[in-house]
C-alpha cells in the first residue's frame, strides 16, 4: 500500500464534503490525529495504524488515491462498477 499525504487527506475529505469530526468518527481516531494529518503537504507524522485507519475510511466512503505517475499524487471518486 502506498503511503497517502497530507494534502490527499484534505483533498479526499473535501470531495466527500466532510468536517475533520466526521473523518475522525469514520477512521476511530481523534479530531486532533486528522488535523495532524493534514498539516503537511507532504508524508504525514502518523503512525502507520493511524494513517491506514484514515486512508480505510476514506476508501470506503469511495475515495481512490492517485500515486506518483509522473503527474503527482492525487484523490478521486472510485468509478462505479457497474
Amino acid at each position: 500500500m502506498n503511503e497517502i499525504t497530507g494534502a490527499q487527506v484534505r483533498a479526499a475529505r473535501a470531495l466527500l464534503r466532510w468536517s475533520a469530526k466526521d473523518l475522525a468518527k469514520e477512521a476511530g481516531v481523534g479530531v486532533a490525529t486528522v488535523s495532524r494529518a493534514e498539516v503537511e503537504d507532504g508524508a504525514t507524522s502518523l503512525t502507520s495504524a493511524n494513517l491506514r485507519a484514515i486512508r480505510q475510511a476514506l476508501e470506503s466512503a469511495g475515495i481512490e488515491f492517485i500515486p506518483e505517475n509522473g503527474s503527482g499524487v492525487g484523490v478521486r471518486f472510485k468509478r462505479p462498477i457497474l
